[in-house]
């Protein structure tokens, strides 16, 4: 019961993120009769939303996507308010939650964005244009761009999109030279006295570490987490998942006492220091904003930048 509260938690804070190259992709807006609106191709058919959203409620995962973009946010969910990267471009923005309604009418937004795993969809389409994404249905570079064409920015999101590849790959080459090719990363986070290994495609930094950069993740990671994207794990096991070099997704108010036993002190990682420690709240999610960050991360800690 714990694994699946869990795995609803991150869900809906993600990040985060699934790759999925082989799932369709939205088709590009179109502009429809209106010259104040677009036609958006969502999952669910098309939908006309402004073509520029002025006010725009992101109730799940994409807060960080529509404030790359630059365009006006009046209510987001918890987990993006929390974010310390998101702290100041959010400042006068709401806390909102699919259940509180009248809240949501009291914003006045004219765009809502949100996973189609929210609660209320149909009465929200009644307050504005309501657009939702399946979780992992295509990977975090084609969310964004498809974020994009939502906003009618679709060129912004193509460019950064572009500019972040070219960043995050090269910037893995030198850290693969720097660490050896062969070298191998793990990211790691506990939550609720529970120990966690990513996959790929978790958010966290991982789609930066292994999707751009090409790093390796322990075979034992890879059997057990790639799939999926997440695996819990005992404390006595940890080693085995334990990397040359650990990303550590740390949060300070969670129990982290296993950082004091033993079999963690014990592992090569630790012991070389080379365990890196980042805050949970700024690397759950992979919008712009936040891969931005996780990238100067990787390069001022492996290579010493």
């Amino acid at each position: 019961m714990k694994k699946l509260s869990l795995f609803l938690v991150l869900l809906a804070a993600l990040l985060l993120a699934a790759c999925n190259s082989d799932s369709e992709t939205a088709e590009p807006a179109e502009t429809s009769g209106s010259s104040d609106t677009i036609t958006y191709e969502s999952e669910s058919g098309p939908v006309e939303v402004p073509a520029d959203p002025q006010r725009v409620l992101v109730l799940s995962t994409y807060a960080g996507n529509v404030m790359a973009l630059d365009v006006p946010l009046v209510g987001v969910d918890a987990w993006s308010k929390a974010n310390p990267r998101f702290e100041e471009e959010l400042q006068g923005v709401e806390e909102v939650t699919e259940d509180n309604l009248e809240k949501i009418i009291e914003l006045e937004p004219d765009l809502i964005i949100g996973l189609s795993t929210i609660k209320n969809i149909d009465k929200l389409k009644e307050i504005a244009p309501t657009v939702t994404y399946t979780y992992g249905q295509v990977d975090y570079l084609t969310q964004h761009l498809e974020i994009g064409k939502l906003v009618n920015k679709e060129q912004e999101a193509q460019t950064w999109i572009d500019d972040f590849k070219t960043r995050a790959q090269q910037a893995g080459d030198d850290i693969r030279a720097e660490i050896g090719e062969d070298a191998t990363v793990s990211v790691i986070e506990n939550f609720d006295k529970q120990l966690y290994v990513f996959g790929d495609n978790w958010g966290r930094g991982t789609e930066i570490l292994y999707q751009e950069m090409k790093l390796k993740m322990p075979a034992k990671v890879e059997e057990m987490a790639l799939k999926d994207g997440f695996y819990a794990l005992s404390q006595e096991v940890l080693p085995e998942y334990m990397g040359d070099y650990v990303i550590f997704s740390k949060d300070s108010e969670q129990d982290n006492s296993f950082q004091e036993t033993d079999v963690y002190k014990n592992t090569p990682a630790v012991k070389n220091g080379q365990v890196f420690e980042a805050n949970a709240k700024e690397f759950y999610f992979n919008d712009p904003i936040s891969l931005d960050y996780q990238l100067e991360f990787f390069k001022e800690h492996f290579l010493k930048q």
